[in-house]
């Protein structure tokens, strides 16, 4: 699962640079390509990241990278058929704590990152298509290749990516067996109860590193 986080957190950890301001009517991959060309540029230059510093990258990613992600529609296909039976009130604690956890969870991938090159695939779209893929290619010393494809969707404030797959597995079918087996055993409120749990503990493993 790391893998697929550390993709999440190399794409929008930052902004792109202010020679290219990025807005609503920006395509989606350009978005993908302007603001991932940054990423590696300030990862491999900021000391802080690469030294681990846990508050450092949360700080980025609470501000860069949220805003370019539809994360409730992402833990809406991440729960699936059972998203339907939450209340409005679970439903908005289940975002926010799905969205805890990930953040939470591969705040550390982003001092991972060296000598990594991204392959950019050209994006078929059509003008009226409202969700897009966009194929990326990482490639690295000793290593496989690794596709990453990220899913987006046109909203009123610009494309906004709820999924990313990884080698042909996506991040929000990956979680939705675990989901669906505490749902079946202790209710909505159960999946959320684990989900805070488990944010409650790395927030207490983080801050004792």
């Amino acid at each position: 699962m790391k893998r697929f986080l550390c993709c999440f957190l190399l794409m929008f950890a930052t902004a792109a640079p202010a020679a290219f301001a990025l807005d609503e009517k920006t395509p989606p991959d350009v978005l993908v390509r302007s603001v991932t060309n940054d990423v590696l540029t300030i990862v491999r230059e900021d000391k802080a990241i690469q030294s681990g510093d846990t508050a450092r990258v949360l700080g980025l990613v609470e501000e860069r990278v949220l805003p370019h992600f539809n994360f409730r529609r992402m833990t809406m296909l991440a729960v699936g058929r059972d998203w339907r039976s939450a209340t409005p009130a679970q439903q908005d604690r289940l975002t926010e704590a799905f969205k805890t956890l990930l953040v939470r969870t591969y705040s550390n991938a982003l001092t991972q990152y060296r000598e990594q090159v991204i392959d950019f695939k050209p994006t078929r779209m059509g003008a009226t298509d409202t969700t897009v893929q966009v194929r990326t290619e990482v490639r690295q010393p000793g290593a496989q290749p690794i596709g990453i494809d990220y899913m987006l969707e046109k909203t009123g404030t610009g494309w906004k990516v709820f999924d990313v797959v990884v080698a042909g597995v996506s991040l929000v079918t990956n979680y939705r067996g675990s989901f669906g087996s505490e749902v079946r055993s202790n209710g909505i409120d159960g999946l959320i109860r684990s989900l805070e749990a488990k944010n409650s503990s790395l927030v207490s493993a983080q801050a004792g590193s």
